[in-house]
């Protein structure tokens, strides 16, 4: 069975995700296809706005067949680790032949060529790195700054593009895991990522789709430009008061975070840095009480042209999560994903896993137990089992079904 592997979020899953998912198995040749998800909280530091078990079940009703998790340790990461996560997922299945990524040029070629050269990272570029950043130029920048005046040749704006950019470090990735998965890319199609604006009347980027169900506040809004059973699960999902969330649906929970804790305890947290702790502590006391959205005030205190926003979403999320430094080294990360999380799968998928408990190197978990949580496992697997707990919290009446769901709810189930 030839299986195609994709790196996806579907914070919702939209018209669009449905054409790439075609596509992608139709350039692979794939008989089936896995999928692996970042969980409830994703690459750019934000909250889903529906859990990993809706959109799960969003993605079988797509036609995905198996729908893993990407642990919380790698699903909010720059690039770079979110990238090798995810692609060691795919490769610890030890069914996947392909992965295809999305990205803005739609041409493997150069970033293939550019990935040999940048899989094992000389002290040279690090130095080049390492001025871009003193420069005052943001990670996304001054990493494609970097490589464009290390390799030569290379157009950094053209790099620096989001999709872009994590192809790079898919391709990367396979190289560092000595992977047999052959990459392949598709052109992203009409709405670009990011773009707030929708200009067609069917597809629209994740970005503004999440706009019009925060601004508008109607799920109606958002029908042109999603599949029918992304609408009938969203639906279900706000009914029962579990979405839409976003970032400040966490207010009080990341508060009291942030004012429970010195700034030298802040210091000891993953992506806090540079000093970062002592502005958070400074910027506190501005916020305007009486005004809504209190996060949204914060990162406004907080951006600089330095930090972007999505570097301080990922910090503000380590934060609330209390993901310290000394847990996700990257000594720890090198070693990747210490166990595939099954979220869902279809009639097909479950030949696949059946497939998998043989081929897979690492457990395959379809329900976690005391058995889950060994040693090699424990640190991310909490973690992800933790994350659940504090999603729950943006919840309105969050239930401890809901705070411990990951102990309750077996896999989702497409017949």
């Amino acid at each position: 069975m030839k299986t195609v592997g994709l790196i996806v979020e579907y914070n919702p899953l939209h018209n669009g995700h449905m054409f790439h998912f075609r596509e992608s198995k139709r350039v692979a040749e794939a008989d089936a296809a896995i999928c692996v998800m970042s969980g409830h909280f994703l690459q750019r530091g934000e909250p889903a706005v529906v859990n990993k078990w809706a959109r799960a079940e969003m993605a079988l009703h797509m036609g995905a067949d198996v729908v893993l998790e990407l642990p919380v340790a790698f699903a909010p990461q720059p690039a770079e680790w979110f990238a090798y996560g995810a692609v060691s997922a795919l490769e610890a299945t030890g069914v996947v032949d392909s992965l295809i990524f999305g990205s803005e040029s739609g041409s493997l070629a150069w970033l293939d060529a550019l990935a040999a050269q940048m899989a094992d990272e000389s002290g040279g570029f690090r130095a080049l790195l390492r001025e871009r950043l003193k420069s005052g130029a943001p990670y996304p920048a001054a990493y494609s700054e970097a490589v464009a005046r290390h390799v030569g040749g290379v157009d950094a704006e053209e790099l620096a593009k989001p999709n872009n950019t994590l192809g790079l470090h898919y391709l990367i990735a396979l190289r560092r895991l000595h992977s047999g998965i052959r990459p392949f890319t598709i052109a992203r199609q009409k709405a670009g990522y990011n773009q707030a604006h929708i200009d067609d009347e069917h597809i629209a980027s994740a970005t503004a789709i999440r706009r019009l169900l925060f601004e508008e506040r109607r799920l109606e809004a958002v029908r042109p430009y999603v599949p029918q059973a992304t609408y009938d699960v969203l639906r279900r999902e706000w009914e029962a008061g579990r979405a839409p969330l976003s970032w400040d649906s966490f207010a009080k929970p990341l508060l009291h975070a942030l004012l429970s804790r010195s700034a030298a305890e802040l210091a000891e947290l993953c992506e806090v840095g540079e000093g970062l702790e002592h502005r958070i502590k400074t910027a506190l006391p501005r916020l305007a009480p009486d005004e809504p959205l209190p996060v949204e005030q914060l990162l406004g205190e907080l951006k600089t042209k330095r930090y972007t926003r999505t570097k301080l979403q990922r910090m503000l999320l380590r934060i609330l999560l209390g993901h310290r430094k000394r847990q996700l080294t990257p000594e720890l990360l090198r070693q990747g994903v210490p166990y595939l999380r099954v979220l869902g799968f279809s009639e097909k998928g479950r030949e696949l896993l059946k497939t998998m408990k043989k081929t897979a190197k690492v457990p395959v978990l379809t329900k976690v137990t005391s058995a889950s949580l060994a040693p090699g496992n424990q640190i991310l697997l909490q973690m992800d089992i933790d994350a659940t707990s504090v999603y729950a919290l943006g919840y309105p009446n969050a239930t401890s079904h809901d705070l411990f769901r990951d102990y309750y709810e077996p896999p989702v189930r497409l017949d």
